[in-house]
């Protein structure tokens, strides 16, 4: 018993080591639980960016209004934390997205694009679902597998939605 009590201890503390080694490589801390940057490199999908993503902190809170804005079907985000996610997930070296100043060529304009290929689904869920899961729906034009897959777990919840909105900003 006593050796099995020993073995989950050293397992929890080696646990723990690895992890705030993974946190100190990958140049992030724990602040809004986001594992962004870890085994990411955005440089062969941008020119502009030679880094990961990385982790937008949330609008900092007071008096009067945060900047949020509700994009509807359930996804809220502020698009003003919106573009600098966009460009910091090296998004912009992609997309087209006139409210983020982008013009990339790689991906299809999100200034455009949007409305058709969401069919029947709310915007704001398409949006959201075509960066969690790009495959699910191609764009007219482009074939899978351009765009990289693992959005859904290297950037939080928060950039996800934060991203949604400034895509959505305007529409």
């Amino acid at each position: 018993m006593i050796k099995v009590l020993v073995a989950a201890l050293v397992g929890t503390i080696i646990g723990i080591v690895v992890m705030v080694a993974v946190i100190a490589i990958a140049g992030t801390d724990t602040e809004g639980a986001s594992s962004v940057g870890l085994g990411v490199s955005l440089s062969t999908f941008s020119a502009s960016s030679s880094s990961g993503p990385t982790s937008t902190p949330p609008p900092a809170s007071g008096g009067g209004s945060s900047g949020g804005s509700s994009t509807g079907g359930g996804v809220t985000g502020d698009a003003t934390a919106g573009k600098a996610v966009f460009s910091s997930a090296g998004c912009a070296g992609c997309h087209t997205l006139s409210a983020a100043a982008a013009s990339g060529q790689v991906g299809p304009d999100l200034d455009t694009a949007l409305t058709a290929d969401a069919g029947s689904t709310p915007l704001p869920i398409f949006v959201k679902e075509s960066i969690t899961d790009p495959n699910k729906v191609i764009a007219k034009g482009f074939s899978s597998g351009i765009m990289p897959t693992n959005f859904g777990t290297t950037l939080s919840s928060t950039d996800i939605n934060n991203l949604v909105a400034v895509i959505l900003q305007g529409k």
